[in-house]
């Protein structure tokens, strides 16, 4: 038999190990998620539950220098998950509600620094209107042109799950006319105000011809259960510590289908609330679903398939079950949902 030389024996290995390491390195580079962060309000300590403080936002964008994140637009995050793309694992996509004064006062400077874009979802009648406290529309075309984002978050920014479907609709096609006429654009990107709507809502919002659409509830966006609910991490002075911003970029995506009850508004309450992970989720017996009134909530595992059960009625405006499971590395996986108790 045949014996290659010691030294070329060792080259071939050496050179056999270092494509298999190069194969894991591109495996593990390549993700079909991405976080997406969300804020409102900078340095303006008057209103903390929508704030971050100056501090702490700097203390972000540090960490999302200095760390192994890939921070990107938020439209290119969701042309990559649509198109199944792959991404660089830990890409992050900063997104902004409501277009106060701040974000462009302090936000917009700070990001620029650090060679970062976000995204803005504004509701228009506030900039027409020039209130105070609000960016305007020369502001705004600023923000623009600096290669930064812009979305759509209605007119008047309403409950839009609580009024009729066509005052929905005229709330989408009005402020679709104002950033043409102001910005010489339609948005292809919505966020649901205060992260509400029901299914009538999504309908009307991906058949206005959105691309996707953002709630407030917390967790890793992917497309597996399509761009109409794609989930954010909401960051405020309460929940913006340097922990709770690791975990998000940190995390990885909970994926389920199959969800009940299908719609967020609740006709029953406590809902018979349950999903079927996919088959990638392999850690089923360590899911684990928490709720702010209630904290760790029963959850029965049948197969696949996840019932959560509340020891009682869900309450309060806009409250979430956030559901996690270890991944790897000491990563967690996390789907969140926020209901509307009728």
């Amino acid at each position: 038999m045949f014996k290659f030389p010691f030294r070329r024996r060792a080259t071939i290995l050496g050179l056999v190990t270092a494509a298999l390491l190069a194969g894991h390195a591109a495996r593990s580079l390549a993700a079909d998620y991405a976080t997406i962060l969300m804020y409102h309000r900078f340095g303006e300590d008057r209103y903390p539950s929508t704030n971050v403080t100056l501090e702490q936002f700097e203390e972000h964008l540090e960490i999302l220098a200095s760390g192994p994140y890939n921070v990107m637009p938020l439209d290119e995050v969701v042309e990559h998950l649509q198109a199944g793309k792959p991404l660089p694992d830990r890409s992050v996509a900063i997104t902004i509600d409501d277009a106060y004064l701040s974000v462009f006062e302090e936000a917009f400077p700070r990001l620029k620094e650090r060679g970062f874009t976000a995204t803005l979802f504004i509701a228009t009648r506030p900039v027409d209107r020039n209130l105070p406290g609000y960016m305007d529309w020369d502001q705004i075309r600023e923000w623009q042109a600096a290669g930064f984002g812009v979305g759509s978050q209605t007119q008047t920014h309403p409950h839009m799950h609580q009024i009729p479907i066509e005052d929905s609709r005229r709330e989408l096609e009005v402020s679709n006319q104002r950033f043409l006429a102001e910005l010489g654009l339609r948005p292809t990107l919505f966020a649901y105000p205060y992260g509400e709507y029901n299914r009538a809502v999504l309908e009307l919002v991906r058949d206005t011809g959105f691309e996707a659409a953002f709630g407030q509830n917390s967790g890793v966006a992917h497309g597996y259960n399509g761009f109409f609910e794609l989930p954010r991490f909401a960051l405020n002075e309460q929940y913006g510590d340097r922990n709770r911003l690791e975990t998000a970029i940190n995390g990885l995506p909970l994926k389920v289908n199959q969800i009940v009850p299908e719609d967020v508004v609740l006709t029953t309450n406590p809902p018979l609330y349950g999903f079927t992970l996919s088959a990638d989720m392999d850690q089923e017996r360590q899911l684990r679903c928490f709720n702010s009134k209630y904290g760790k909530l029963d959850v029965a595992i049948i197969g696949r398939r996840a019932e959560i059960r509340m020891p009682g009625p869900l309450v309060g405006k806009r409250p979430r079950v956030n559901c996690t499971m270890p991944g790897p590395e000491g990563r967690w996986r996390w789907f969140g949902r926020q209901f509307l108790p009728e």
